[in-house]
């Protein structure tokens, strides 16, 4: 099967976790053992990343230099997706030596009147107890939100319209070649009256434009690895379960954190709806169990609970 595989940033860098060059690659060399597992039972993937801790800590370090010369989120977010697909091309490479790998940046258009800049959603950076994210915000205009039982900046998270380089990936995917793209979502672009494009100051949500991609690249599946096992009802509380095999109607009346899974459940439900091949959503780890169907949340067309 063709497999859009988006990896979780805190799949890549679990929850809690100093946010270190180390740890990075740490949790990429076990990314890169399930993702190679997959290759070794024959699929052929398209390998997507978060990057919320990641341009976080960027625009933390852009912001403490003393010249002022803040670099914009979209900017942050390529080079942080450079950083992190730099190094899953390279651990990835080590398992796979005969295979060839391209890391490429990737654009994705959005549009400036989106409501999402009004209202921001996405998680970036570290998390703080609810004090210390009160007073950065107060300090550097951050808008914060609840992320578990701390506390994270938010910015906006447009939805993406369209994967500007998908014809580039299609030709290499065609060829046999591991891509790895639209990391963190993709870089966010606008186009002006002439069609000229910009950059724009938000991060895309990777799951959605992971959805997006597999559906300009008709992938016969979308596959999102992230720290939990499955998608729970009542995630939390004693009354908590897993969902195993759903459609996207009985999970369209259910509500799930904008900032975490809901995002998933959405792009799930885009994917199978578009093409009626089948998403799923579980633990890193479970990935092999969860293409063979005995693992995670799968939404397909016609599943039952």
């Amino acid at each position: 099967m063709r497999i859009v595989v988006a990896l979780g940033g805190n799949a890549l860098l679990r929850r809690g976790e100093p946010m270190t060059a180390g740890n990075q690659r740490a949790n990429i060399v076990r990314a890169a053992s399930v993702l190679a597992e997959l290759v070794g039972e024959g699929h052929s993937i398209v390998i997507t990343h978060g990057n919320g801790p990641q341009v976080g800590l960027l625009a933390l370090q852009a912001a403490a230099t003393s010249d002022g010369g803040t670099f914009p989120l979209d900017v942050l977010g390529a080079e942080s997706a450079g950083m992190i697909g730099y190094v899953i091309e390279q651990e990835l490479g080590n398992l796979l030596r005969q295979r060839l790998f391209a890391t490429l940046l990737t654009q994705v258009k959005v549009d400036p009147h989106d409501p999402a800049f009004a209202h921001p959603t996405k998680p970036i950076g570290p998390v703080y107890d609810e004090a210390t994210a009160r007073r950065l915000a107060t300090e550097r205009g951050w808008q914060i939100a609840p992320d578990g039982d701390k506390w994270r900046r938010v910015v906006p998270s447009p939805k993406p319209l369209a994967i500007l380089e998908a014809s580039v990936i299609s030709f290499l995917v065609e060829r046999d070649v591991i891509v790895i793209c639209t990391g963190g979502g993709g870089v966010p672009v606008v186009a002006r009256d002439d069609g000229s494009l910009y950059g724009v100051e938000a991060v895309i949500d990777k799951d959605l434009a992971s959805s997006l991609l597999g559906r300009q690249l008709k992938a016969d599946m979308l596959l999102m690895l992230t720290d939990v096992d499955a998608v729970y009802v009542d995630f939390g509380t004693t009354a908590a379960h897993a969902l195993r095999r759903v459609t996207p109607r009985e999970m369209s009346g259910r509500n799930f954190p904008a900032g975490s899974m809901g995002p998933k459940v959405s792009a799930a439900i885009e994917f199978v709806e578009a093409t009626g091949r089948p998403a799923a959503i579980g633990k890193l780890d479970d990935a092999v169990e969860i293409v063979r169907g005995n693992r995670g949340t799968w939404l397909e067309a016609g599943a039952s609970l």
